[in-house]
């Protein structure tokens, strides 16, 4: 069992974001010391969190990270990932054509002076 600081460094998971994940029952902890209130992680926890930090650099929503969580089979996740993946696909087509947006103003810009 690690304390929820362990628990933070190991996992790269800030303490108040274990808090946060705890209190909307997205990673909540294996245990909790009704005395002293502290939380204590496990290994599955580990794998747990582990999953929602690489599903939070997918650019994932705290929702579709519930969503994700609320489904134990994970049937769900493979469909979701590459609706993400297409988003991130068009997200990249229109920051290209801006870039070549940029480029064609400033070459305009260049040509008006001369």
């Amino acid at each position: 069992m690690y304390k929820i600081s362990e628990f933070a460094e190991i996992t790269g998971l800030s303490k108040e974001t274990l808090r946060y994940y705890a209190e909307i029952k997205l990673l909540e902890p294996a245990y909790i010391n009704p005395h002293n209130h502290y939380r204590y992680y496990d290994d599955g926890s580990f794998f747990l969190a582990a999953l929602l930090v690489k599903l939070r650099s997918f650019g994932l929503t705290i929702q579709e990270m519930q969503g994700v969580m609320n489904d134990e089979s994970f049937f769900n996740l493979e469909a979701l990932l590459l609706e993400k993946r297409k988003l991130i696909v068009k997200q990249m087509e229109d920051l290209q054509e801006r870039i070549v947006e940029i480029d064609v103003f400033i070459r305009s810009g260049r040509e008006e002076q001369e």
